[in-house]
């Protein structure tokens, strides 16, 4: 644990807020004794480290190939992640298979080491698709676009399997815990804070994951606190921290402990990842409006992709084949999703009655077969096909 002067858009310039690090910006281990957050890194092998780095990366290419796509109009919206890779990567990779993870909508590291397909994370985007991917595949819920609804979702799915028995069982295999992936902005939403109160009480096996980014579209995070965001959490009787977002290793540490944690069945913990969103909020934004140069350059120099690179190169992980093979990786990645993108067609327009219900419903029935009389009917009049190129 280390001190942080806090900047930028934080709550207040002054204030030195407790923070975990175990590597600094520039690529040295932070040595304190009895850290017990360095102790639950000590396994990881310069192979996990490379592994990170490595999907690092690719979320990186990910999101430079997303918003280039979103320019040449092939995505209607696209929500940029450059900046947070290592809040993302770094506790992804602490995860058990059985965890369930509840995304926002940006959170595409998180879906990459879960194993989502590239092409689907971005149908949503596109608009083809209400979701992209079945999350029972990949224990990833779908994006969910409404701020900070879903982080009452993944309280409510944790205390069924709470209720279910897959908690505090002693077996790592079926011991299970629930992530609720949310920004800075979600903390002033009214589900957050309902949802703190049923994890709190209930003893509920969620972590909340929240990535303090400091701009919240575009209004810094004193506009949305006047403490810092972890105390949130305490305020609700959920032990709760900060941990360097920019830092993959201490992310993963701070995950791992507050899995044991939930996976035990001793509650619920409140994380604030403190990092930075070097992009726009979305690619309709423009944070040129309300951001100093000074403060994105600041931050450019803290970039968790060179840190973890540099500490690699530092403990003598590092290979220039193997780097090469990752960006080779990465330019296959961006040749992969620029093709499936493009080639996702519309679905047909009665899917959108599809999937709305568990079970028939007949308002939904009757509403489908209008549609699809109307189809008929307007098909080949030229009425129809002007309506569904202007959607």
């Amino acid at each position: 644990m280390s001190d942080q002067v806090t900047g930028g858009s934080d709550v207040a310039p002054a204030d030195v807020v407790p923070l975990v690090q175990l590597v600094t910006p520039t690529g040295e281990r932070v040595h304190e004794p009895d850290n017990r957050y360095a102790a639950r890194v000590a396994h990881l092998t310069g192979d996990d480290l490379r592994a990170m780095y490595r999907d690092m990366v690719l979320t990186r290419r990910f999101d430079d190939e997303a918003t280039a796509l979103q320019r040449q109009g092939e995505l209607g919206l696209y929500a940029q992640s450059a900046g947070q890779e290592a809040a993302q990567v770094g506790p992804a990779h602490a995860l058990a298979a059985q965890d369930m993870v509840f995304p926002s909508y940006r959170e595409h590291g998180i879906l990459h080491v879960r194993g989502v397909d590239p092409v689907d994370r971005l149908k949503l985007y596109r608009g083809v698709d209400h979701g992209g991917w079945d999350p029972a595949e990949h224990n990833v819920h779908l994006y969910t676009l409404v701020i900070g609804s879903h982080v009452l979702h993944a309280t409510g799915y944790a205390m069924g399997i709470q209720r279910d028995g897959a908690v505090g069982t002693g077996d790592p295999d079926r011991d299970t815990a629930v992530v609720a992936c949310f920004g800075d902005g979600a903390t002033s939403q009214g589900d957050v804070n309902e949802a703190l109160v049923f994890a709190a009480v209930n003893d509920a096996p969620v972590v909340f994951w929240c990535q303090n980014n400091q701009w919240a579209i575009s209004e810094p995070t004193t506009r949305q606190s006047s403490v810092p965001l972890y105390r949130r959490g305490e305020g609700f009787g959920v032990p709760s921290l900060r941990v360097d977002g920019n830092d993959a290793l201490a992310c993963y540490a701070v995950m791992a402990e507050a899995l044991e944690r939930a996976h035990a069945g001793h509650g619920p913990t409140f994380v604030e990842a403190y990092t930075y969103r070097m992009g726009a909020h979305t690619t309709s934004d423009d944070p040129t409006r309300y951001r100093e140069r000074a403060e994105e350059e600041y931050w450019r120099q803290r970039d968790p992709i060179d840190r973890l690179a540099a500490l690699l190169r530092a403990e003598g992980h590092w290979d220039a084949d193997w780097a090469a093979g990752v960006d080779a990786e990465a330019d296959a990645l961006g040749e992969t999703l620029r093709a499936g993108v493009r080639a996702l067609d519309a679905p047909p327009t009665t899917s959108m009655f599809e999937n709305v219900y568990a079970t028939e419903h007949a308002q939904v029935g009757t509403e489908r077969r209008w549609f699809t009389d109307y189809e008929a009917e307007t098909a080949g009049t030229g009425q129809h096909d002007t309506e569904e190129t202007a959607r």
